[in-house]
């Protein structure tokens, strides 16, 4: 029996890795994943030499040093045309949008606008509100005739919140830790369970439909049990996932790695700029002074500093858990809609139900950023249907063992039933040929079954 279940698994494992599909989505995959952490970088880079002039028109005459310049936007007043004027000439004179302010703002605030032929960025908006509002607030401070108001304001300006995070440990040790990069470890892991399961859950389905159409079913039946040809099929597309995974995780690491030992020093701080922002939470402007690769490195070790290996440890160990728990339980059910219908029409109607809690996990799985250890978010780590997706989303934030284990152990116990309610389906749906199966048809052939 064991030889048999063994030489399907054989079977499954090779006739998929060596497909064409397999080997190119294995070397695709690190390439995209690596692409999303170095592309923001060069993109930053690429911005950066794109240089956008902006004509400001005051009429009032008070606004004038209200703008100040940054490395895309220079802003430039123009003197002696009206607005009809400047809007006929503004491209021909080089500029790629202008503002207009016809009255004073602090009594007026919606008496300027910004024009353009093209629709204006948000980040350009957003930069001209910020100096706007700046400019306002010391307009206002001023109208109230404070002494020394000039240094008061220039002391304001000097004063930021740097808010660190302490996770304490056993005997009151202390480590520094960064609440964005744990959600974003969080989440990761989060959505690959999810992916992942969806995908070789749906490939073992579709596996079972194209042999049972194909009628050569019929043939291997003759020679090992239902039971064991479904469980070979589980296992094989299992150990199929996880082989794409250890390939993704090794050569994102190392795709990632080589670009950051060869990208240049501009792409190095516009990175790096992104990066502190997510786990200092400072503005963009506060990194404009950090050039060279002294700087880089000083402020990359220290980034680094805060990410929680251990988490990050616990949450890989994890992952391969209730990535494997989550599929078998999920592959389960996918063999037995796969063996109950014969067409892709057929399995629209059944599929959607299965995946409706995995949908749902990832929904509750965001929710949990907020409150990981909320009644919602523990409830739904413990149902077995959800809890891959949930619980990969609560341990980098060092949830208690106990629930760890809790929930493991629900979704192994859950796992064999429900691989023993799939294989009584299977056991009947699998020579089963021109019949749309209902929901009561499957319920009677898990209960007839012997």
């Amino acid at each position: 029996m064991q030889n048999k279940t063994f030489v399907i698994i054989e079977r499954e494992y090779l006739s998929r890795v060596k497909k064409k599909s397999f080997l190119v989505m294995s070397l695709v995959g690190p390439i995209l994943f690596a692409a999303m952490f170095v592309l923001p970088a060069w993109f930053a880079t690429m911005d950066s030499s794109s240089e956008k002039r902006i004509a400001v028109m005051d009429e009032t005459g008070i606004y004038a040093t209200a703008f100040e310049n940054s490395n895309t936007l220079v802003f430039e007043p123009v003197a002696g045309m009206d607005e009809t004027q400047l809007r006929n000439e503004y491209q021909q004179l080089g500029y790629d949008a202008f503002v207009v302010i016809s009255d004073t703002l602090l009594n007026n605030p919606g008496a300027i606008k910004i024009l353009s032929e093209s629709q204006i960025t948000i980040d350009v908006k957003g930069h001209i509100a910020r100096n706007l509002k700046t400019f306002l607030d010391q307009q206002f401070l001023a109208s109230k005739h404070i002494n020394g108001l000039p240094e008061i304001i220039k002391e304001l300006e000097q004063i930021h919140v740097d808010i660190a995070t302490i996770r304490l440990g056993e005997g009151g040790t202390e480590s520094e830790s960064s609440v964005e990069i744990t959600m974003v470890i969080s989440l990761i892991f989060s959505m690959m369970v999810y992916m992942f399961v969806l995908i070789y859950g749906t490939q073992v389905m579709r596996g079972v439909m194209e042999e049972k159409t194909n009628r050569i079913v019929e043939v291997i039946i003759s020679s090992v049990k239902p039971f064991e040809l479904m469980m070979g099929k589980i296992v094989g597309i299992a150990m199929v996932a996880l082989t794409q995974v250890a390939i993704w995780i090794t050569f994102t690491f190392i795709l990632i790695y080589g670009v950051q030992m060869f990208i240049g020093s501009e792409a190095d701080v516009s990175m790096l700029t992104q990066q502190t922002q997510l786990v200092q939470g400072t503005s963009v402007g506060t990194m404009t002074d950090v050039v060279g690769d002294t700087a880089f490195q000083q402020q990359y070790e220290r980034i680094m500093s805060k990410v929680d290996w251990d988490s990050i440890a616990w949450s890989v160990v994890a992952f391969v858990y209730f990535f494997l728990g989550g599929y078998l339980l999920y592959a389960g059910l996918f063999a037995a809609l796969g063996a109950a219908i014969d067409t892709d029409t057929d399995s629209q109607q059944f599929v959607m139900p299965v995946m409706i809690p995995l949908i749902l996990s990832i929904y509750v799985a965001i929710s949990t950023y907020r409150n990981p250890t909320g009644d919602l978010a523990f409830w739904f780590s413990m149902i077995p249907f959800t809890s891959p997706v949930v619980m990969m989303a609560r341990i980098p934030f060092h949830i208690p063992l106990w629930e760890i284990i809790l929930s493991m152990l629900i979704l192994a116990v859950s796992f064999v039933g429900m691989t023993y309610m799939a294989g009584r389906v299977y056991r009947t749906g699998i020579l089963m040929y021109g019949k749309k199966p209902t929901y009561r048809e499957l319920w009677k052939w898990f209960r007839k079954a012997g």
